[in-house]
This record gives structure tokens, sequence and C-alpha cells, in this order.
């Protein structure tokens, strides 16, 4: 039988120093107990203030322990939002998406509660508006500048009708259908338009020059008067469109002429107007009276003179007249 390893450590100093400082330890950690529950059981406030002078002298470890717990325990919760960090992203970026078409949607619609409402008060005010209407096409590519409303001859649009928008003129229609019409626009070449310098009455004429732009050239021989920043509006001349319409605003000058772009451009105008010529919409019709009584009837026969017959002549009393008056 083997005999039992001896529990004395021999001859080694580290090992003999080795436990005598655990018997020490212990032996220590034992009466500082006893201590503690002596003074906890016959000084309880005593042992309150250790309490708390040991609590103030281990707040910095217990806290970093507490770290470390925490983390060791959430380490599980990293680990799966990174398995699924790529999902979750995915799905943001699509809300974000949906969020961001949903503000360009709000946007535009704040836009056109915005035409709509200057529209409502522009119908408001003009009394000689036929039907508003929309702008459904346009011919960009096309030679003419044209565009379709959906209006026709079904809402009294008729040809040569003034169009127009909250923010200008627009053109005039050219062709009417049943339910649409063709508007000539003001940046076709065949489209004149008399106009007029607002701030000092300037006349010019303005004609369309088939690139989204108009030609603004002025009546009186001379020196350019326009320059940059200049609006110009309809001067009423020919009595197709109302005067004090906004039509145009200078951008460049190019020797004796302007050239401007219309205030209301067809790219970003939806609703518009179509209103009557304003020499019709300014001569109001005749009533059955007034007509009668400023042009009388020429069909009736005209009424013959009265014959005229000369006064009589005085003829002298005679005797028998004298003495019929000398009788009572």
């Amino acid at each position: 039988m083997a005999r039992p390893p001896s529990r004395r450590p021999g001859h080694n100093r580290k090992a003999q120093y080795s436990l005598f400082a655990s018997y020490v330890v212990a032996v220590s950690g034992a009466l500082i107990g006893l201590l503690l529950i002596g003074v906890a059981i016959f000084d309880p406030t005593g042992f309150a203030v250790i309490r708390g002078g040991a609590a103030e002298i281990t707040r910095p470890i217990s806290a970093t322990l507490k770290g470390l717990v925490r983390g060791v325990g959430s380490a599980d919760e990293w680990v799966v939002a990174y398995i699924n960090a790529g999902s979750q992203n995915a799905a943001l970026r699509r809300q974000v998406d949906i969020n961001r078409t949903r503000l360009i949607e709000a946007a535009a619609i704040q836009q056109e509660n915005i035409r709509l409402k200057k529209l409502l008060k522009l119908v408001e005010a003009e009394k000689d508006e036929v039907v508003a209407a929309r702008i459904i096409s346009s011919s960009a590519s096309s030679t003419r500048r044209f565009a379709r409303l959906n209006a026709g001859k079904a809402q009294d649009v008729q040809p040569g009708m003034p169009v127009r928008a909250p923010e200008g003129l627009v053109g005039r229609i050219y062709t009417s259908g049943i339910n649409t019409a063709e508007v000539l626009l003001l940046t076709d070449s065949s489209n004149v338009v008399p106009v007029r310098r607002a701030k000092d009455d300037i006349a010019a004429i303005s004609t369309g020059r088939d690139d989204g732009s108009v030609e603004i050239r002025p009546l009186t021989a001379g020196n350019n008067p326009f320059k940059p920043g200049d609006v110009m509006v309809t001067s009423g001349i020919g009595g197709l469109y109302r005067p004090n319409i906004p039509v145009a605003i200078v951008v460049r000058i190019r020797g004796d002429i302007a050239i401007g772009v219309p205030l209301a451009n067809p790219a970003r105008v939806e609703a518009v107007m179509v209103q009557r010529p304003y020499e019709v919409s300014v001569s109001r019709p005749e009533t059955p009276s007034a007509a009668a009584s400023l042009h009388p009837n020429t069909d009736a026969s005209p009424a013959t003179p009265a014959a005229t017959t000369p006064p009589a002549a005085a003829t002298p009393p005679t005797a028998s007249n004298n003495t019929a008056r000398a009788t009572p």
C-alpha cells in the first residue's frame, strides 16, 4: 500500500509562507466577521456608518462589475442584432422610400391646393369666364406649340377664346372639339400678343420663338427701352385679351428686341380658365326696349306731314254782326 503524501510543505519556504498567509487571512476574516456581528448587535448606528463607508469605498468596483455583468448578459442581444442588421436596414430603407414618396405627394397636393385657390379667386374676380379646365397634354416635340384642354364645344369653348392661368396668360383656343380643345401657346411663332410694360405702359408686341420663350419688340423706334426683370402685361389692344394680364418677364436683351419667358409655364400649370374675348365681354347686348328707344323702327311707313292751311284772313265786321252784339 502506498504511503499517503504528507501535508507538510517540507523545506519549501514559499509553500510555507503561502500556507501561513492563508491561515492568517482566514483567522483575520473570522475575527473581523465576529467583530462586525458584535457591532451590528450592540451598536446598530455605528454598524450603519461602517456599512456606508464600505459602500463608498467599493462603489467604483461595484459599478465596474455591474457593467461587466450587463455587457455579458447583453452579448446575445448584440449577436442577434448583428445578424438581423441586414434585414433591419433593408426594412428601414423601404420605410424611408415610402416616407419620401408620401412627402413628395404631400408637397404636390399642397402646390395643387395653392393653384386651385388662386384659380378660385380668379374665377370669383372675373365675370367673363366660360369654363375652368385642365391641361391634359402638350406638343413639346412638335414644331407648333399646342396644349390640349379637357373641355370643348360641349362646355361652350370656341376658337379664339383667351386661356389664362393664375400666373398669367397661357394662349388662345386654336381648335375646339366636343370635349377637348387645343390651345395655341404664347411660345408659338404664330401667336402675336399686344403687350405693354407694367410700370410705364411702353407698348410692344410679343411673338413666340418656338423654343419656350417669347420675343418682345417695342413699337417705338430708337434704343431698346426694356431691360431684364421687366414684367409685360396685355395692353387690351385688338380686343381679344383683357388688359393687365401678366404675360412674360424679360430675361435678356438682344439688339433692338428683348427675350422673355412666359410667367404661366404650361409645364407647371394644370388648371386654367377659358374666357370670352375682351370686346365681346365689354359690349353687352342691348335690351329690346333700349334698342327700340335708340333705333326707331324703320319698317313702318313714315308719317305724312299734316297739311298746313294758311291762316284765314281776318274779315272786317259787318253791320249784322254789330247789330247782334249790341242786342242783349
